[in-house]
């Protein structure tokens, strides 16, 4: 490191940053897209923490590029997909090949929301 310029390490600094800021964004996005959708299910919804088993942000290869899947402690054989990039909406769910064996039918589900018409 001696033997680098100010100017080199600046631009060395300057790199690292640009191949940071990326992993930084995602990893950002997706603990907020998290927390977004855990306040929700918590203070509007009125889940008790103990009834979620996760809540994790997910970087997707779709659009929207973010969003949240949730497993419910009573229901581990299913994940709810949750968009929150205005208003949270459940947006999906998706059944396990396990749940699928053991039954679960999606019109069965617990804790499904209805989607409101457009």
């Amino acid at each position: 490191m001696r033997n680098l310029s100010r100017g080199k390490m600046i631009a060395l600094f300057i790199v690292l940053i640009m191949l940071t800021a990326p992993v930084v964004y995602v990893q950002g996005n997706k603990m907020a897209y998290a927390e977004r959708v855990r306040s929700y299910l918590l203070q509007e919804k009125g889940y008790k923490e103990e009834e979620l088993a996760s809540v994790k942000g997910i970087w997707g290869i779709k659009l929207p590029p973010f969003y949240t899947l949730v497993v419910f402690k009573d229901e581990p054989h299913v994940e709810y997909v949750y968009f929150s990039h205005n208003d949270v909406i459940q947006f999906d769910q998706r059944i396990s090949p396990d749940g699928v064996e053991r039954g679960i039918k999606p019109e069965n589900l617990k804790h499904a929301e209805k989607l409101k018409e457009r």
